[in-house]
């Protein structure tokens, strides 16, 4: 198996401490997202006015967006306790019930990964959010009773990458919902300039141009980059880093101009390699690339879709005309001259028993 990429690698605890110290710690400080930058602040500044619990709050979007740093938020602006948990450790209502049974008034419970929360636990969750009360069933069968339980008013602030798979009644349950964008480039070299303060990095403009533009608009990954540049330029006694000295890092951990890692690239390599431009099922791509299924489709694909570079039809991925360009190869005549009705209508032998056609790649 290959070493995993560097804007898709897993935190260290060293990592996720220095990263924790970049976090902001209020909403002035928090860079980008305007819109529910401006929204969030007013619902905070109600609930203080009122001197009541904010209502529920659920932050979605792609990952490293800012969803836990403003949990954290929330909760230093209502000036209350945070905790934290995640929808995969709720297995069972009692779990949840057990962290419920332990909050205090006007403490914020947040809860990553909410979607992945077991469904009788989200059962629970709606009462909770409502009412402020659980029940407990003690006992089985017929024998089993249901105990009330009073809940003092509490914030709970979800998080979910996958905002699709919340149930409604869940999703309708929270008094705002904030979806997050990524990132423009303006908006990561404001992030990258207070990063370098707190890491006393002396970086000029064009150097933070420089990891800002390769940092698939997503702090978390600007912030990763910003620090091996960190590594790279302590090894080679550079003072100032600047964009050449930037680029040099980069490349050394093969993050190119359009934020292409080792794998993002080995999946258009193979595409136009081996698949002549696709289309081809995402299996076989995976197999071709030595990754995966899971891996190629949640780590690599949601970019290069986003990009332009890979796209999705029913037949399968097909190489896009700017991968082509990008990786240094000429479009062969014909390959994009297909009419539409080529990618998206089934190929003779591909329908179903009902006439229906059952795509290869998913």
């Amino acid at each position: 198996m290959a070493e995993p990429s560097l804007v898709a690698a897993g935190e260290e605890p060293e990592e996720r401490a220095i990263e924790a110290a970049l976090r902001p710690k209020n909403l002035d400080d928090f860079v980008g997202q305007h819109r529910v930058r401006k929204q969030l602040s007013l619902v905070l500044k109600a609930s203080r006015m009122r001197g009541r619990s904010a209502d529920h709050v659920l932050f979605s979007g792609p990952p490293g967006l800012g969803k836990t740093t403003l949990a954290m938020i929330v909760a230093a602006e209502m000036n209350a306790p945070l905790r934290i948990s995640s929808g995969p450790a709720i297995q069972h209502a009692g779990d949840l019930a057990a962290i419920l049974s332990s909050l205090s008034e006007g403490e914020v419970l947040f809860l990553d990964e909410i979607h992945r929360m077991s469904r009788p636990a989200e059962e629970m969750l709606y009462m909770a959010m409502e009412d402020f009360r659980v029940d407990i069933v003690v006992g089985k069968g017929a024998g089993a009773t249901a105990i009330p339980l009073e809940l003092p008013p509490f914030t709970l602030v979800g998080a979910t990458t996958r905002a699709g798979l919340l149930p409604g009644p869940l999703r309708d349950r929270f008094g705002f919902t904030g979806h997050l964008e990524f990132y423009s480039v303006p908006e990561l070299e404001l992030v990258l300039r207070r990063s370098a303060g707190l890491l006393d990095l002396k970086v000029n403009s064009a150097g933070f141009t420089e990891i800002a533009g390769r940092s698939r608009g997503t702090p978390r990954i600007a912030n990763r980059l910003l620090r091996r540049v960190r590594d790279w330029a302590l090894v080679h006694g550079i003072d100032q880093i600047d964009a050449r000295a930037a680029s040099a890092a980069l490349d050394m951990y093969e993050v190119d101009k359009k934020g292409l890692d080792r794998l993002d690239r080995a999946v258009l390599d193979a595409l136009i390699t081996k698949f002549g431009g696709g289309p081809v099922g995402l299996s076989t791509l995976a197999i071709a690339v030595g990754e995966e299924t899971e891996t190629v489709e949640t780590v690599a694909e949601p970019f290069l879709v986003r990009e332009g570079l890979l796209g999705r039809t029913p037949r399968g991925r097909i190489a896009m005309a700017p991968a082509w360009t990008h990786l240094g190869y000429a479009i062969p005549s014909g390959v994009f001259a297909q009419e539409q009705l080529d990618l998206f209508e089934p190929a003779e032998g591909d329908a179903g028993p009902a006439g229906e056609w059952a795509p290869e790649g998913r």
